[in-house]
């Protein structure tokens, strides 16, 4: 091509009015378009590093770390200091935590774990609702419950987590900072089952996770408490028959027996037993057990009386109502109430209700047709009881020694629990009998020192107080009270019945009051290792 050529003039479709002339260099930066708007060259504007999506305010802040983070808030009476040694047990450290709001909890320190990353949310918060199953199916306290689920989340360093405990369900909640989304679990407690022995041993898985000397992995917490479920229980089927056994036998000679009401009140509390193991196998709830249970005792009471036998056929009757007080539900129940647990404690009472009522229709049905058949035992034999004390002492130390076997305690805490109920009926007998004090008063001055010396073999232990006190309070159970109770309603004297129930009715609630306030002494008075006292839940007096 030649140099004329170069030179021709482009066509109008190749060369616009915008066209730079010839001649004028454009640099590459400059756009072929301008406006008015545009910023003038060599003029800067500070642009972000790197564009980020559009968050919302429940988003992260960026540079946010957990780890790195500070509290949310100072209160103005500042954070106060928890103790978080081992001088304590675990339950008071917990419990002292629990009543205090999340924002004034102290973070716990991090621990290395055998897991590098550290466990999953999902599932350190799955294991800390099986355990918390555990510990409610076995008859626990839901403020305990509480606290050793906060003691599990603690140990693999989930601070804020809120555990929430109901009669039948289990829930807890983990934000892992004010920003980030709550991550929630729950479980249903659907059966119950009475093993002090199982409960030991989750207390001491409790108590090794909320070392900060121990390690223990997820896997390894998760392959004990497997361990656990599968234990059998320590005690076969028949040595529990025969302690529901010895136990009636016991209980009626507090009540005034001799050998003859011994073996009968033996006899039917073991039939009775049977009975009602029948009843759970073929699938009736417990109400209609506890019915069952309760009609051999009263039937062998009633044929006593009509083969006119020279024996004190009430006893046999008290006896075998003795195996089947709720005791142990009763006690839980008030000691839910008192903590601040109401719809808990009233679920555990209802249900103390259902079985008390049970035991009431089954005797009753007996008694009504012993009145009719003439067989009409004396009310009034309530109050000639004759006082034996060395024979007395000694079946309440039996008493309490089969009522631990029936709760499928350990072999180690059987005769710490005998011991105890044998102080627990010389503080009785030296109240009610030589001191003549009202027998309100003297079983819930026992009870106290139950719940007393339960709490300090539990701190000496780190365990559980159940084991050292359910059994212990059994020689003080209302027998003789709701047994005579229900023969003046059999025999058409309901407004003395009545009497007699309402009688029962406040020996139970002295007895659960009395074994709350003793351990609640011990805890107040007996810190071992910290100044610092336990804070109360603060109430607000109906509003």
């Amino acid at each position: 091509m030649t140099d004329v050529e170069d030179r021709k003039p482009q066509s109008d479709e190749a060369r616009m009015a915008f066209a730079p002339p010839a001649g004028v260099e454009v640099g590459d930066s400059e756009s072929e378009t301008t406006s008015e708007f545009a910023l003038p060259k060599g003029l800067g504007v500070p642009q972000p590093p790197s564009p980020e999506p559009e968050g919302s305010a429940f988003s992260t802040p960026s540079g946010y770390s957990v780890e790195d983070a500070s509290p949310a808030f100072t209160p103005a009476t500042g954070i106060p200091r928890i103790s978080l040694t081992k001088d304590l047990p675990w339950q008071d450290r917990m419990r002292t935590m629990l009543r205090m709001p999340v924002a004034e909890r102290p973070a716990p320190e991090r621990m290395p774990k055998a897991e590098e990353e550290g466990p999953a949310v999902p599932r350190v918060l799955d294991l800390t609702l099986r355990i918390g199953e555990l510990l409610l199916a076995g008859g626990e306290g839901a403020e305990d419950v509480e606290a050793a689920m906060f003691a599990v989340c603690r140990s693999y360093g989930l601070d804020r987590c809120e555990p929430n405990v109901t009669f039948t369900l289990l829930s807890i909640s983990y934000q892992p900072s004010l920003v980030d989304d709550p991550v929630s679990a729950s479980r249903t407690v659907r059966r119950r089952g009475t093993d002090y022995t199982r409960l030991a041993a989750v207390y001491q898985l409790v108590d090794d996770l909320s070392d900060p000397e121990s390690h223990i992995s997820l896997e390894e917490a998760y392959g004990r408490l497997a361990e656990i479920r599968r234990n059998r229980h320590p005690y076969p089927t028949w040595v529990l028959t025969g302690a529901s056994g010895l136990l009636a036998g016991a209980a009626s000679v507090l009540v005034g027996g001799d050998v003859i009401v011994f073996i009968a009140a033996m006899l039917g509390a073991m039939l009775g037993d049977r009975l009602a193991w029948l009843c759970a196998g073929r699938g009736l709830p417990e109400f209609y057990q506890f019915t069952v249970a309760a009609m051999p005792p009263a039937a062998i009471g009633v044929a006593l009386t009509l083969a006119h036998v020279d024996v004190k056929a009430s006893a046999v009757i008290t006896g075998g109502l003795f195996a089947l007080l709720p005791g142990r539900a009763l006690v839980a129940g008030v000691q839910d109430g008192l903590t601040g647990f109401y719809i808990t404690a009233a679920a555990r009472l209802l249900e103390v209700m259902y079985f008390f009522v049970g035991i009431v229709v089954g005797v009753l049905v007996v008694l009504y047709f012993g009145v009719n058949l003439g067989a009409g035992p004396d009310p009034d034999a309530a109050l000639n009881i004759s006082e034996r004390p060395y024979w007395q002492i000694g079946a309440s130390m039996l008493l309490s020694l089969t009522f631990a076997v029936l709760l499928q305690q350990e072999r180690s805490t059987v005769l710490a629990v005998t011991l105890n109920g044998g102080v627990a009926w010389v503080v009785y007998g030296a109240l009610h009998y030589v001191g003549e004090l009202s027998p309100v008063a003297s079983t819930a001055v026992a009870a106290g020192l139950v719940g007393l010396f339960g709490q300090l073999m539990a701190r000496y232990r780190f365990a559980s107080a159940l084991p050292y006190t359910t059994a212990a309070i059994g020689p003080l159970l209302p027998g003789s009270a709701t047994y005579f109770g229900l023969l003046s309603i059999a025999q058409n004297k309901v407004d003395a019945g009545l009497v007699s129930l309402a009688t029962a009715a406040s020996l139970a609630m002295a007895i659960a009051i009395g074994v709350n306030l003793g351990s609640e002494i011990s805890r107040m008075f007996l810190r071992i290792g910290s100044p610092e006292k336990r804070r109360a839940a603060k109430r607000t007096r109906g509003f």
